[in-house]
């Protein structure tokens, strides 16, 4: 079944990455794994995949053990500080930072592992008062204060719109997060790049390709319904 959903997904990142006058390689498949347990997991990276994404540390934490060395891990779901300390050496990115006191958490757990930690600012597009992401018009204040940390690099931003069953919904949240970076990058602070969007999930990657995302978060389009028994 996983292979024949990544076929499938493949297809449609194709597709998708076509309309917008893209290349395939512009797009990382995160195959998101909450909730399902190492031994489905191993059948995505037999396929070839090496890109997971968890939103648990708790979880993560108990399935990097078992899965082999190559993977790289990105952290998608909320970070409380008291939890950074297990996640720099572990993760390759981190994706919901909402606030300089966790980015400046991160910069001082990843410093002391001589690490310099790839991050993403989670903006809350939709205003959705449920999520996490701050506001658009404090993104450009955060990134000013998160850029002269020296051991965290900003990448980029992420966002997570509403849950819906017509995709077109969110196509105006990814076209602001997209136009939000580029309005960013044209402000020339140092220490920043704008490369990474990540956006678009099981229900909405295709259109979040055609707005720009360079990384979609996948998890049960690809693993199907989650077990909520982990």
């Amino acid at each position: 079944m996983i292979k024949k959903n990544l076929e499938e997904i493949e297809r449609r990142i194709q597709r998708a990455a076509e309309r917008s006058g893209r290349h395939r390689s512009d797009v990382t498949l995160l195959c998101v794994t909450k909730t399902h347990p190492a031994e489905v997991l191993r059948e995505a990276y037999d396929l070839g995949y090496r890109e997971f994404g968890e939103n648990k540390v708790q979880e993560m934490r108990e399935k990097v053990p078992l899965l082999p060395g190559d993977i790289r891990w990105h952290l998608i779901g909320h970070l409380q500080k008291n939890k950074v300390k297990y996640v720099c050496g572990m993760v390759c990115m981190i994706h919901s930072v909402d606030s300089l006191e966790l980015a400046e958490e991160i910069s001082r757990r990843a410093q002391a592992i001589g690490q310099r930690m790839p991050i993403l600012i989670e903006v809350n597009m939709a205003g959705e008062a449920s999520k996490f992401g701050i506001r658009p018009d404090e993104a450009v204040n955060l990134v000013r204060a998160v850029a002269p940390l020296p051991g965290v690099q900003l990448r980029g931003l992420m966002t997570i719109p509403p849950r819906t069953d017509n995709p077109e919904t969110n196509r105006p949240y990814f076209r602001g997060l997209r136009e939000l970076a580029v309005d960013i990058d044209c402000q020339n602070i140092d220490n920043i790049q704008m490369n990474v969007l990540s956006m678009g999930m099981s229900e909405d990657y295709e259109v979040a390709i055609e707005e720009g995302a360079t990384i979609v978060r996948v998890g049960t389009a690809i693993f199907g319904e989650r077990h909520y028994n982990i």
